[in-house]
């Protein structure tokens, strides 16, 4: 689901109290820079641009787009938005409470994950709009701890699990705001995803898809 916004404010207004925690804590900043790589290459095939989605249909592109999340195929699913993977890194952690902040973070001191797998994607098209796509895998012990953090998580401003920072794109300070933020849940497993734009335009709707597409990647 998406991210409900709370807090004193209601609404979407998140006040100045528990959801407002996202201005100082819940907004994280991944600074990427490019490695010894160079830079990302955005030239090759058909020209296509992501900057807005006034020729897309949303609703198809996440429902073909789920289709081949749910087969491991991300790239499938990017194109449905005239996107491609540009790099892509994975990292598993036996623990989450060091990869965690916020009200989440206390809440994995006293519940533990069983396991965290996360996944940093470059997506991009052929003008040089790209998006960065966090993907998250908390496995918990029992559906109902998984439960629990899911209803958690889902609220902003309580925290997140750290979106890998790697150096991926040449720039800096991509921000993983929330606003663009899809979760799932899966027997003992809660998948969290979030999308933010990197460079050029990306709109809103797209990184919506992105994210909401992002959560059926298996582990």
């Amino acid at each position: 689901m998406g991210r409900r916004i709370g807090g004193p404010g209601g609404g979407s207004d998140p006040g100045a109290g528990k959801a407002g925690a996202v201005v100082a804590a819940g907004v994280l900043a991944v600074s990427v820079a490019a490695g010894s790589g160079g830079g990302l290459s955005l030239g090759g095939g058909a020209s296509t641009t992501a900057a807005d989605s006034a020729g897309l249909n949303i609703t198809r592109a996440k429902s073909e787009g789920r289709k081949s999340a749910r087969n491991g195929d991300a790239d499938g699913a990017w194109r449905q938005v005239n996107m491609r993977t540009l790099k892509r890194t994975a990292k598993p952690a036996v623990e989450c409470v060091s990869h965690s902040f916020g009200q989440v973070r206390d809440h994995l001191t006293r519940n533990p994950c069983r396991s965290l797998d996360r996944t940093l994607f470059a997506v991009g098209d052929d003008r040089g709009n790209v998006a960065v796509v966090s993907v998250a895998w908390v496995g918990f012990r029992t559906r109902r701890d998984a439960g629990e953090f899911k209803e958690l998580i889902d609220v902003h401003g309580t925290g997140d699990i750290t979106p890998l920072a790697a150096p991926l794109l040449g720039l800096a300070d991509v921000r993983f705001t929330g606003l663009h933020y899809r979760s799932r849940s899966d027997g003992g497993t809660v998948v969290i995803a979030e999308a933010e734009p990197a460079s050029g335009r990306v709109s809103g709707e797209v990184l919506d898809a992105m994210a909401d597409m992002a959560s059926w990647l298996p582990r």
